[in-house]
């Protein structure tokens, strides 16, 4: 592998210098004031990035799995009732941890590949006249098959059915680079990570809470220490932890609040759907599919391409790190063999994407499929020529 390419797989994304320089910093105390200075404006980035004005930002030493974790340990108690749906490794993981914690899962098997069953939803939480479902949970992308779900059609559901169950969403691959509205989706419990699409290194869960949710956490039985949100509060009270915080972490993430909030969030999400539509129309042109089944569930963060029955995807993906230096995703769960990932989240423009359409090619190319060699890259640059000539226009 080289350092010098980009990686191209779903997280870690790439780190920009600047991000890079903002975690290199000397030690302070995290208990002065001066730690107060990073603590409190990266809380208040994330909000924005939720595009919240309420949501309760908290930040632990982590990853997105121990944001699952928070999510469910502070609002539930052993026996309380959830909602899921199973359509890929994430979704299935999430329910996993929620078994681990003796909770009673209703789970919606959905064909991977496929969005969130909303209307299969509603008919559960409908039928639920009891209300004994006290969350529901949404990936919003599913990171291992590249599927988007309408977390706003999963809102419609529970307000349908008159429920009052808690609306809880992995955005681990979402926030940060694709349109995330924690009000206006009456999102409870978001959950996300440094490592996506706010490009940094993977050691921060990110969550925010809603009243809702922080009104929970006062008879909420399950266990809980390390990840504690009453905890962290007190902490952030006093501009501090309740333990030692990733301060260069922090201060990286401050920093990368800034740079999204300064390209515009529009611009980053349009940037994202730009990039990703290149790479779609890459996938075309070498005759092959999505693992995503129709164009409402493409994600713009990260795309499964399925090969050829009897080919093992894996191969691309080995091929590519071991030939030409550069990572690609592959396939897990269901998929595992079937399909190979191309991560386009986080730090990442038009050229660099072409790196990776074009390393993609080579491989499949040397591995004996029937690719022409330039098709992919040539679609996607059509693509990113009539995007660019486009913003020329509108300049003038």
């Amino acid at each position: 592998m080289s350092f010098q390419n980009p990686v191209f797989i779903p997280g870690p994304t790439n780190i920009p210098e600047r991000l890079r320089k903002a975690c290199d910093m000397p030690t302070i105390d995290h208990r002065s004031p001066l730690f107060g200075q990073i603590l409190h404006p990266a809380r208040e980035g994330v909000q924005k990035v939720l595009k919240s004005d309420s949501a309760e930002v908290f930040i632990f030493p982590s990853t997105g799995t121990g944001g699952w974790e928070t999510a469910l340990s502070n609002t539930l108690s052993p026996g309380d009732k959830v909602l899921a749906a199973r359509n890929g490794m994430f979704s299935h993981r999430w329910i996993d941890m929620c078994q681990r914690h003796d909770l009673d899962v209703t789970i919606v098997e959905t064909p991977w590949g496929e969005g969130l069953p909303a209307a299969r939803y509603e008919e559960v939480l409908a039928a639920d006249t009891g209300h004994e479902i006290k969350a529901v949970l949404a990936t919003h992308n599913e990171t291992a098959t590249g599927v988007k779900s309408d977390i706003a059609a999963v809102r419609r559901a529970l307000d349908t059915a008159g429920h009052p169950a808690m609306l809880f969403v992995d955005g681990v691959s979402s926030i940060g680079s694709m349109d995330f509205r924690f009000d206006e989706w009456g999102v409870d419990v978001a959950v996300t990570g440094s490592q996506k699409g706010f490009m940094l290194s993977a050691g921060l869960a990110i969550v925010g809470f809603s009243d809702k949710a922080m009104q929970a956490t006062k008879t909420a039985r399950l266990p809980r220490t390390f990840f504690d949100v009453h905890d962290m509060a007190k902490g952030y009270a006093n501009s501090a932890y309740p333990y030692t915080p990733a301060v260069g972490l922090l201060n990286g993430l401050n920093e990368a609040c800034g740079m999204l909030l300064s390209e515009g969030l529009d611009n980053v999400f349009a940037r994202h759907t730009r990039i990703a539509e290149g790479v779609r129309a890459a996938v075309g042109a070498w005759g092959l599919d999505l693992c995503a089944t129709a164009p409402e569930f493409y994600s713009d963060t990260v795309s499964a391409i399925r090969t050829p029955e009897g080919f093992d995807a894996t191969r691309v993906v080995t091929h590519a790190a071991d030939v030409y230096g550069v990572a690609f995703g592959v396939g897990l769960g269901e998929v595992a063999g079937k399909v190979f990932r191309i991560g386009h989240l986080g730090s990442l423009t038009d050229v660099m994407t072409l790196s990776g359409i074009a390393t993609a090619e080579m491989c499949m190319v040397d591995l004996g499929l029937d690719i022409e060699l330039g098709s992919g890259v040539a679609a996607a640059q059509r693509i990113y020529r009539a995007d660019a000539a486009l913003a020329r226009k509108d300049a003038a």
